[in-house]
C-alpha cells in the first residue's frame, strides 16, 4: 500500500505540470491581454506594466518563472532586514529567485497588491464551508435513498426516490437557485436571499441546497445500483444461509461492496464542491472560489487563473488517492 501511495503522489507531479502548461499556453497565445479594453491606454502605461509583470522577457523565461513558482521560488526584489529594496552596483533593483515551503502564483492584476496565494486564503473558506455541507447533506440523503431503494426494488418507494433522482438531475442550479429566493425569501420570507454572513448562518442554507441536489441524484442512484449487484452475489446468499440476520447482511457485506461506485464518484466531486461553483456562488453573491475564477477569466488575470487551476489540480489527484485508498480499505480483493 505504501508503495502505491508513493507511486501515485509521484505521477502528480508531472501531472499538474501538464495541466499548468496548458493554462498557461491558452491564455498566453489567445488573442487579447489583461491591458485590452475600450478604453485607449497610453503607451507608456502598458510599457510600465509590461515591465512590472516581466512581460518583455522571452516566453521561455516567463514560463519558467510560472513552473518555478508552483515550486515554491518566487521571483521578486530582495529586501533586507528593514524591508528595503537591496541595490546593485549599477543601480538597480537586486532580483533573484526565492523559496518558499509553498506553491507562489505571483501578483494578481485584477486585485492590485494583493498575491494570488492571499486571495485563495480568503476564498477558499467559504468555498470550503458550502462544499462541504453540501457534500454532507448530498451524502446522507443519497444513500439513505438510494440504500431504500434498493432493499426494496420495484416498490412505490424505489419508483418515487428514482423518480426525484432523475428530477435532481434535470433541474440545473441556475434554476433551482432562484426558485428557492422565490419561495423561501421573496414569498415566505423565511430566509435571506444571498450574501456570506459566515458559519453558522442561514445565508448557507439555500447555497447548500441548490449545490447538493444534483449530487444528492447521482449519490442515490449509485448506491440502488450498486446495492442491487451486490444482494445478488453468492457471497450475499451464503452469508444468509449460514443465519446471519437482514441487518448483519446489509451492513457487512451488501454496503461494502455497494458504495463503491458512490467512493468512486466522491473524489472528484467532492473537489468540485470544495473550490466553488461559479453559478451558486453568483446567484447567491458569496465570496468564493468560483467568483474569484470568473472575473479573473474576464479580465484575464492569468496569475489568478493559474493559481485556482493549479490548485483545482492538485485537490482533485489528492482527493482521487484518497478514492484508491478507501477502495483498497472497503475492498481488500483491490490491493491485488
Amino acid at each position: 500500500m505504501l508503495r502505491f501511495i508513493i507511486r501515485r503522489l509521484l505521477i502528480t507531479i508531472p501531472t499538474v505540470i501538464i495541466i499548468v502548461t496548458l493554462t498557461w499556453g491558452l491564455i498566453r497565445f489567445a488573442p487579447g491581454n489583461f491591458y485590452d479594453n475600450e478604453k485607449k491606454i497610453p503607451a507608456a502605461i502598458i510599457k510600465n506594466i509590461k515591465e512590472k509583470y516581466g512581460w518583455n522577457d522571452p516566453k521561455i523565461v516567463q514560463y519558467a518563472r510560472v513552473m518555478a513558482g508552483i515550486f515554491g521560488f518566487q521571483y521578486g526584489t530582495v529586501v533586507d532586514e528593514n524591508g528595503k529594496e537591496v541595490v546593485g552596483s549599477d543601480g538597480q533593483s537586486t532580483k533573484k529567485y526565492q523559496w518558499h515551503p509553498y506553491p507562489y502564483f505571483g501578483e494578481s492584476l485584477t486585485y492590485p497588491g494583493q498575491t494570488v496565494n492571499q486571495i485563495l486564503r480568503r476564498a477558499l473558506p467559504v468555498s470550503a464551508i458550502l462544499g462541504l455541507l453540501a457534500y454532507l447533506l448530498a451524502l446522507i440523503v443519497g444513500l439513505t435513498a438510494g440504500t431504500f431503494a434498493a432493499l426494496r426494488q420495484n416498490s412505490k418507494l424505489d419508483y418515487g426516490s428514482m423518480a426525484l433522482a432523475m428530477l435532481g438531475i434535470s433541474v440545473p442550479n441556475f434554476v433551482l437557485g432562484p426558485l428557492l429566493i422565490l419561495l423561501f425569501s421573496l414569498t415566505f420570507y423565511w430566509l435571506p436571499p444571498a450574501r456570506w454572513n459566515g458559519f453558522p448562518s442561514w445565508n448557507l442554507v439555500m447555497p447548500v441546497l441548490t449545490l447538493s441536489s444534483l449530487y444528492m441524484a447521482y449519490i442515490a442512484r449509485l448506491t440502488r445500483s450498486g446495492m442491487l449487484e451486490v444482494l445478488r452475489a453468492d457471497y450475499v446468499r451464503t452469508a444468509r444461509a449460514k443465519g446471519l440476520s437482514e441487518r448483519q447482511v446489509i451492513f457487512r457485506h451488501v454496503m461494502r461492496g455497494g458504495l463503491l461506485p458512490v467512493i468512486s464518484f466522491s473524489g472528484p466531486a467532492l473537489a468540485y464542491l470544495i473550490t466553488g461553483t461559479v453559478v451558486v456562488e453568483q446567484i447567491f453573491a458569496l465570496p468564493g472560489l468560483g467568483n474569484y475564477f470568473l472575473n479573473a477569466n474576464f479580465a484575464r488575470d492569468e496569475p489568478l487563473i493559474i493559481g485556482i487551476v493549479a490548485f483545482l489540480a492538485i485537490l482533485i489527484l489528492v482527493f482521487n488517492l484518497l478514492v484508491d485508498i478507501a477502495y483498497a480499505v472497503i475492498d481488500p480483493r483491490i490491493r491485488y
